[in-house]
């Protein structure tokens, strides 16, 4: 019961008020208009806003630069200490001796070879 008087209530409220009309920024066709003065005020309004519209764009734009730049300098910097990081690696295997490896190992003495163990 409480809902419905709440929805009627809403309802009413918003039937109730004339629907305001805006004006809507955008470029408009200006030789339609009679008078000098209506299509002089046409074309201010459309220097207005393609002035307003470039002017967001450009900042846009700058916004997006100034993103791309910090992203540069970050990986630039990564991959400075990722070449710095290989340099040390390569001057520690250089450094490092040479290791055998455990396949190139001498057999131990006593242990009989496996013949024919594949058949």
């Amino acid at each position: 019961m409480r809902t419905q008087i709440m929805a009627t209530m809403l309802l009413a409220t918003c039937l109730g008020r004339p629907a305001l009309a805006q004006d809507v920024p955008g470029i408009e066709i200006c030789t339609v208009e009679k008078t000098m003065e209506r299509r002089t005020s046409c074309l201010q309004s459309n220097v207005n806003f393609l002035q307003t519209t470039l002017g967001k764009q450009g900042r846009d734009q700058q916004q997006k630069l100034d993103a791309a730049n910090r992203q540069i300098d970050a990986l630039k910097a990564t991959l400075a200490g990722l070449q710095k990081t290989v340099e040390e690696l390569q001057a520690a295997q250089k450094k490092a001796p040479a290791a055998t490896p455990a396949n190139d190992a001498p057999a131990k003495e006593g242990t009989p070879a496996k013949e024919g163990a594949a058949k």
